[in-house]
């Protein structure tokens, strides 16, 4: 495990490799696998983005994100137009229900809520949205409802999410325990990165009927 010297030099190597960001005015401090990354970006797809190239890094235990999005003044848009522009481009996404799911606009802030089937939805609204001009942060508050009753049993969706877990090339699966109930999916165990949890997270949601994931793992470069 590299110490945090070396953690938060690799970060940094890693943000200014990345050529979706302008990593000059990004800051990075480690403590004990801990990335604090501070500064500002001029968008919140940038200030996303960061956070992405982060979690790629290995020895990344945690991220606290402190980034600050200042728009330039050319990208400032009201709040009634970035709605607009919202209900539109989630209106093309093939992904959406855009007919289930609201939004709201305060000083740039976009809080989208309702109800999807699928976690892959709520992803996908959340993902078209950060891309718009003048977005400056956004509140997920969609649910995952699942769709109509699957029929398979918690032990059949444990075992999809465990083969799911075994196929993928990026985590040890060994390490990780599935618990499956009513919709609901436990993950325990240890994973290698921040990344690998993610990876063993949208695993987990990949299963059909899955309304939630509660995320218990720990990493241990």
């Amino acid at each position: 495990m590299p110490d945090d010297l070396a953690l938060q030099t690799m970060v940094m190597d890693e943000l200014a490799w990345e050529p979706s960001i302008d990593a000059a005015h990004i800051g990075v401090c480690a403590r004990n696998g801990v990335i604090v990354l501070s500064g500002f970006v001029d968008s919140f797809a940038a200030q996303a983005a960061a956070e992405n190239a982060a979690s790629r890094v290995r020895g990344v235990k945690a991220i606290a994100e402190q980034i600050e999005v200042r728009l330039p003044n050319d990208q400032k848009h009201a709040d009634v137009e970035i709605a607009e522009r919202a209900v539109r481009i989630l209106t093309w996404d093939i992904e959406v229900p855009e007919q289930r799911i609201q939004i709201k606009v305060t000083h740039g802030i976009v809080t989208l809520s309702g109800d999807v089937d699928h976690f892959f939805q709520r992803d996908a609204a959340e993902n078209d949205v950060r891309r718009l001009g003048g977005v400056r942060g956004i509140v997920n508050l969609i649910s995952v409802q699942g769709p109509a009753r699957s029929g398979l049993q918690p032990a059949v969706v444990r075992q999809q999410i465990e083969d799911a877990l075994r196929r993928s090339a990026n985590i040890e699966a060994a390490h990780i325990g599935v618990d499956a109930g009513d919709g609901r999916i436990t993950l325990t165990g240890h994973v290698r990165s921040w990344f690998e949890r993610g990876v063993a997270r949208n695993a987990a949601w990949s299963a059909p009927g899955v309304t939630e994931v509660r995320d218990q793992l720990a990493i241990e470069p």
